[in-house]
């Protein structure tokens, strides 16, 4: 794995924004952890009991979960009891340097703390913008209610639409509808800042788990938009393309995504059948989808003795969409992921790279995931706190520091 860890914050793209993230479990944290890859100061504000994630696990090491570990480098750690009027006031000091705030509580909590975004922060910080990431969004009669991302899942219809065509509805393995709320977020909090450029107020945003989870869900709502029909389950097959499926090797799986005319008879011609690609059945993508059970046999027939991984090299080299099924471990170690500087490791912390590469301010994995509280004296220092009130706070409960 490669150590992209020597970058130093002041060449991200985003060095200068700072982000006080309350958030936890998994969108919101997935979506800090971006910005602070690109270099954003991000001070993880936590209650004194930690994030709920430092406990899930195994796997442990070095007192820190796999999971919390995953969405939670390049940040530092205040923990802070925001439930107690100290608390608040705290917080308050570090939104007065603060370009963003990221939340996920459960809507209204914050108006019960008396830091609602429209009431008390827009006032008070009127180019401060606010984030939040709920379950269902803030009205309407799911309103308020909490979201979780297996649930959204369901309710959004991606279930519906996962799974062996006369098979049961499967929750998709990777938690989706949280990583593309969090994706969402970042988004949303990009374009804020672009916005506050021209008019030099802030504002606030909010995704919610369900809207994230529905937008996932194309071309699925746009076939029944436009045909009335109920999607149906394919497997791995695709509604609109064929062959568009995982196929079996002598060797392993391998998945063939052929979008046009042109690349089906470049993959007969490199499987040695030119002539397939000239039978009446399969000369378009209509007539394949048409015969889709003839033409699974066939290339199940061609495909039975092949050495799935050299093939899909060789096909991608032709021009044709080919990829075998790999496992996580064979992932970390393949070349290309390994050229992409897609793994880091930092001092015995290892984990994802950094997806998005830029020419001039590239991002990197810069520190280790915090501890809970690690950086709250020195978090509270630049805030303006003296010694004497860092050490009382700590003294009445209020600020958790290691």
């Amino acid at each position: 794995m490669s150590n992209d860890s020597s970058t130093p914050p002041s060449t991200g793209a985003l060095a200068g924004i700072r982000i006080v993230d309350l958030t936890r479990i998994l969108a919101g944290p997935f979506c800090t952890q971006h910005l602070a890859d690109h270099g954003a100061d991000v001070v993880k504000v936590e209650p004194p009991v930690g994030d709920e994630t430092r406990t899930w696990g195994p796997p442990f090491k070095d007192g820190q979960s796999a999971y919390f570990s995953g969405v939670n480098r390049n940040k530092r750690s205040l923990g802070l009891d925001l439930a107690s009027e100290r608390g608040r006031e705290v917080l308050f000091r570090l939104l007065a340097t603060a370009d963003v705030v990221v939340e996920n509580f459960k809507a209204g909590t914050l108006e019960k703390w008396g830091i609602g975004f429209d009431d008390v922060l827009a006032p008070r910080f009127p180019s401060l913008i606010h984030c939040r990431i709920s379950g269902y969004g803030s009205t309407g009669p799911y309103g308020g209610l909490p979201g979780y991302d297996a649930i959204a899942q369901a309710m959004s219809g991606l279930m519906s639409i996962n799974g062996e065509a006369n098979g049961e509805p499967v929750r998709v393995g990777a938690p989706m509808a949280d990583l593309a709320a969090g994706m969402h977020a970042l988004s949303a909090i990009l374009m804020a800042l672009i916005e506050r450029q021209r008019s030099g107020r802030g504002q606030s945003v909010e995704i919610c788990l369900l809207d994230a989870a529905i937008s996932l869900l194309h071309p699925h709502a746009a076939n029944y938009l436009m045909s009335g029909k109920r999607p149906k389950r394919t497997g791995n097959a695709h509604p609109n393309i064929a062959p568009y499926e995982l196929f079996p090797t002598a060797n392993g799986m391998l998945f063939l995504a052929i979008g046009n005319d042109r690349q089906f008879g470049r993959l007969m011609a490199e499987l040695g059948s030119p002539e397939t690609a000239e039978d009446s059945r399969f000369r378009t993508n209509a007539d394949r989808l048409t015969n889709r059970p003839a033409l699974t046999g066939t290339l199940c027939t061609l495909l039975a003795d092949k050495d799935g991984t050299a093939l899909s090299f060789q096909l991608l080299k032709a021009g044709v969409p080919a990829g075998v099924v790999q496992e996580i471990p064979e992932v970390l170690e393949h070349p290309q992921v390994r050229h992409q500087k897609m793994g880091v490791e930092i001092d015995g912390y290892r984990g994802l790279g950094v997806a998005v590469k830029m020419s001039r301010t590239p991002g990197a994995a810069r520190t280790k995931p915090p501890f809970l509280g690690e950086h709250s004296r020195i978090v509270l220092g630049e805030a303006g706190l003296a010694v004497g009130e860092i050490e009382d706070l700590i003294a009445a409960g209020v600020v958790v520091a290691r």
